[in-house]
């Protein structure tokens, strides 16, 4: 495949940088963990809160990202590449078995959206591979090689929200069955735009096909849902979790499991225990959900969705 690419560099500019890490590093001399190093913002500007006793481990599967954290030269600070569901190994590999706040920006970064040969975007045409971690797992073309239309549309419906997933899910199918494959990012975009019965202003029909098939080919959902009781466990006494989400699937997770936390000793009042008995809350919300400022999405509008919950470790 010989498509060639434009020569287009979007600058990745971190959402909620100050904010998350106000609320993150409450001890100079802790260990956090960065679960999504991303380029860095968030793990810069930590080592800038931390004092020369500090720790930081960064964790992100993306190789670009990983070799990105690899040219910072800190003794304060290690990245490792792997799953950020993987935080348990991961901290044992090093002797951690604690830590004092952990940071989840979730989602996809504007790098791996840029970067048009990956094929997280409609933008560009290239071949639709949408792994974050390029070194295994399936691509979204392999994919849609041999899925049958009912899962096809059970993943557009769940991980895209999509109202017209069977119609899109069917005309995908059909398009594969009659060429044989469906391998590029432009082939996939017009096939949905050409079945879209109903266009939204200002966002491109295929938004929610690419967002299904990649959060689906990378279980985004999956991690999120493995690594949060894994942070629970490995949080220190008043410990931070920051998590930062994009859209309503990542947000509803990580607000149902820090108010199951919070709220584990309401019982019905005639259950025959006695209150000290009661299993006590794990978790503390800190804040209301906090969302960019008009002057950060006027910046940057890819922050325009983006929403932080911040909760604190309350006992064991």
């Amino acid at each position: 495949m010989n498509q060639a690419q434009p020569n287009f560099k979007h600058e990745h500019i971190t959402v909620l940088l100050s904010e998350a890490v106000e609320h993150l590093v409450l001890k100079k001399d802790g260990i956090y963990v960065d679960c999504t190093f991303g380029r860095g913002g968030h793990s810069k500007l930590i080592l800038e809160k931390l004092n020369r006793e500090g720790r930081l481990i960064a964790i992100d599967r993306d190789k670009s990202a990983y070799e990105e954290g690899l040219k910072i030269k800190d003794m304060r600070f290690e990245i490792v590449r792997a799953h950020f569901s993987e935080i348990d190994e991961v901290l044992e590999a090093k002797g951690i078995s604690k830590v004092d706040g952990v940071l989840l920006d979730l989602g996809i970064s504007s790098p791996q959206i840029d970067e048009g040969d990956r094929g997280f975007s409609f933008r560009f045409d290239a071949y639709l591979d949408m792994r974050m971690d390029q070194s295994k797992g399936v691509t979204a073309a392999e994919l849609l090689k041999k899925i049958e239309q009912k899962e096809l549309e059970k993943i557009l419906k769940e991980y895209g929200e999509e109202k017209f997933a069977r119609r899109i899910s069917t005309a995908i199918i059909k398009e594969r069955d009659e060429v044989g494959s469906i391998e590029t990012t432009k082939q996939l975009a017009k096939i949905v735009a050409d079945h879209m019965p109903k266009k939204e202003i200002g966002q491109d029909p295929s938004t929610r096909t690419f967002q299904a098939l990649r959060i689906y080919i990378n279980r985004e959902l999956e991690e999120l849902k493995e690594v949060l009781p894994k942070i629970l466990k490995l949080l220190k006494k008043d410990g931070i979790l920051v998590a930062i989400s994009f859209h309503s699937l990542e947000d509803r997770i990580v607000k149902q499991f820090i108010n199951d936390e919070k709220n584990r000793d309401t019982l019905p009042s005639n259950f025959p225990i006695r209150s000290d008995e009661l299993p006590k809350p794990r978790l503390n919300i800190v804040t209301k959900p906090i969302r960019p400022s008009e002057a950060e999405v006027k910046r940057n509008p890819r922050a325009r969705s983006g929403i932080m919950r911040v909760a604190e470790r309350t006992a064991h």
